[in-house]
C-alpha cells in the first residue's frame, strides 16, 4: 500500500467513523424519504462516499430491488465494502465518474446524491447524466448543503481558517448554497415538476475538545484543499482552529456534546414522461 494510498484510506475512515453518523446517516433518512422510494425499484446513489445511503436505500427496496452505488474515489468505495453488514441487501458498488455514469439510458427508477453536486467539475453535465439513466417519469433526488452562513461551526471553522492558511479550507461544500442556481441547473438538464426544500437539524458532536480535527481528518476525503495537507498538517491546523474557537466551543456544549446546527437544500425533479 502506497502512502497516498493509506492516507486516502485514513481520511475515508475517519469520514465515516465521525462525519457518518452525526451529519451524513441522519440526513441520508431525510433524503431517502423525499426521494420516496418503493420496495423493487431499481437505485443509483450518485458519489456514494462510504455509502450511507446506499445502505438504506437497499433496505427500503428490498430483495425484489436493485441498488447501485458509485464513486470516484477508491478509498471511499473500501471503506463502503468495508463498513456493509454480512447479511446486508447486496449493493453494486462501481468507481465512476459522475461526469460519465457507466449505466444504460433509463435504468433505474430513482437517483439520489447526497452532499456531491457541489463537487462536481461539471454540475449541469453530471445532472444530464442523472437524468439520462432515468426512465422516463423516474426521479432524482438531491441534498446540497445551504451556504455557509447558514452553518454555524463550519462558518466559524472556515473564517479561522482563512485567517491561519490565508485560504477558504471549508468553502467547498457550500458552493452551491443558492436554491435558485440549484433549481436551474436541475431545470437546464432536463428535469421537470422541481422542487427545493430547505430544512436544518441539530447535529450533536461528540468529544466536543477534539471536534476541529476530527473534522479535518473526516472532511479530507471530499475536500481536495484538506486532501492536499498531510495528515500531520491536518492535525496541526486542527488544533490550531480548536483553540481559536475554544470560547464558541465551550459555550455551545451541552452534556458533553457540540450542539451545531446543519442547514441544507433538498432538490427532487422528474425525467419527462
Amino acid at each position: 500500500m502506497t502512502q497516498s494510498t493509506d492516507a486516502a484510506l485514513h481520511a475515508a475512515r475517519m469520514y465515516e467513523r465521525y462525519m457518518v453518523p452525526r451529519m451524513f446517516a441522519p440526513w441520508a433518512t431525510v433524503l431517502l424519504d423525499f426521494a420516496e422510494l418503493e420496495v423493487g425499484e431499481r437505485v443509483l446513489d450518485v458519489a456514494c462516499g462510504t455509502g450511507s445511503v446506499a445502505r438504506q436505500a437497499a433496505q427500503r427496496v428490498g430483495a425484489s430491488g436493485v441498488v447501485s452505488a458509485l464513486d470516484l474515489n477508491p478509498a471511499m468505495l473500501t471503506v463502503a465494502r468495508e463498513t456493509a453488514a454480512p447479511d446486508a441487501p447486496a449493493i453494486d458498488w462501481q468507481q465512476g465518474s459522475a461526469q460519465s455514469l457507466p449505466f444504460a439510458d433509463a435504468a433505474f427508477a430513482a437517483v439520489t446524491c447526497q452532499q456531491g453536486l457541489q463537487f462536481f467539475p461539471d454540475r449541469l453535465g453530471a445532472l444530464r447524466e442523472m437524468c439520462r439513466v432515468l426512465e422516463p417519469g423516474g426521479r432524482a433526488a438531491l441534498l446540497v448543503q445551504q451556504a455557509i452562513e447558514y452553518n454555524p461551526l463550519s462558518y466559524r471553522l472556515n473564517q479561522a481558517g482563512r485567517a491561519r492558511v490565508g485560504a477558504d479550507i471549508f468553502m467547498a461544500p457550500f458552493a452551491l448554497g443558492d436554491a435558485a442556481i440549484l433549481e436551474k441547473l436541475m431545470a437546464d438538464a432536463g428535469f421537470v415538476d422541481i422542487e427545493i426544500k430547505a430544512e436544518v437539524r441539530t447535529v450533536r458532536h461528540p468529544e466536543p475538545e477534539h471536534v476541529a480535527a476530527f473534522l479535518l481528518q473526516g472532511a479530507a476525503a471530499a475536500v481536495p484543499m484538506l486532501a492536499a495537507m498531510t495528515q500531520v498538517q491536518r492535525q496541526h491546523l486542527g488544533e490550531q482552529l480548536q483553540n481559536d474557537l475554544a470560547d464558541w466551543i465551550t459555550s455551545h456544549t451541552e452534556g458533553g456534546y457540540l450542539v451545531d446546527e446543519m442547514a441544507v437544500h433538498l432538490a427532487r425533479g422528474r425525467r419527462l414522461d
